[in-house]
């Protein structure tokens, strides 16, 4: 597994910068179009950690930098990718294309359709959905007031509320005296949902093969002249 899809990896990686290597995590998950990365996970992780009392696993930063910063650098992600969206950045997308594909747009749209400005609020908690929905709500001309009541709220309480969450899990004693396990544990989970995004993209994109196949080998019908 890639480095960047483990989130303990992930923080060890930036060394004695880490607040600021999670918080450009955050803000690059967001809104700057990269939708690969532990997100959710990663925040969990965070907290775990602030209420770890091992030797070997100190804290970054105090909970209460961590409930402030987070929200602070998912709001302005989301920023960035509503005025993307808004100064055309969908032309960025096409089908062929190994990062940004029309289907991680498209499937962020039909979030959008099915939920309104909710989205930006809900696709918080949904992987590759939350990094694309600013985007979508920049091109659809979302009104600027409505997108960033959802946006702030949003931030908060996907920013902060994961975070909390970990952290008070980890004043769990069987989770406290076996942090190493629950880390690994983490990483394990966080790859499901990034298994699972892989799979149903192949089997969609072997079922249009299929369908493009039968289409083409289907007899041409000729049309007589009377």
């Amino acid at each position: 597994m890639p480095g960047f899809l483990d989130p303990v990896n992930l923080l060890n990686s930036f060394g004695t910068w880490m607040l600021i290597g999670l918080l450009l995590v955050v803000f690059i998950e967001s809104g700057l179009l990269f939708p690969l990365l532990p997100g959710d996970s990663l925040l969990f992780t965070a907290g775990l950690i602030a209420a770890s009392k091992s030797t070997e696993v100190e804290p970054f930063a105090p909970l209460w930098v961590l409930m402030v910063t987070i929200p602070i650098a998912a709001v302005l992600g989301d920023q960035v990718g509503y005025f993307i969206g808004a100064k055309g950045g969908t032309r960025l997308f096409k089908d062929d294309a190994k990062l940004f594909k029309q289907s991680y747009l498209d499937e962020a749209h039909r979030f959008f359709l099915r939920h309104g400005p909710a989205m930006i609020f809900l696709a918080r908690f949904v992987p590759i959905v939350r990094t694309f929905a600013p985007l979508v709500a920049g091109a659809a001309k979302m009104p600027y007031r409505v997108f960033i009541v959802y946006n702030v709220l949003g931030g908060i309480v996907w920013g902060a509320g994961v975070t909390l969450l970990g952290y008070l899990l980890g004043q769990i004693t069987f989770i406290a005296e076996n942090i190493d396990y629950i880390f690994l544990l983490i990483v394990l989970v966080s790859v499901v949902p990034i298994l699972s995004e892989i799979g149903k993209r192949l089997l969609a994109s072997r079922r249009g093969k299929a369908e493009a196949d039968d289409e083409a080998t289907k007899p041409i019908t000729r049309i007589e002249a009377p």
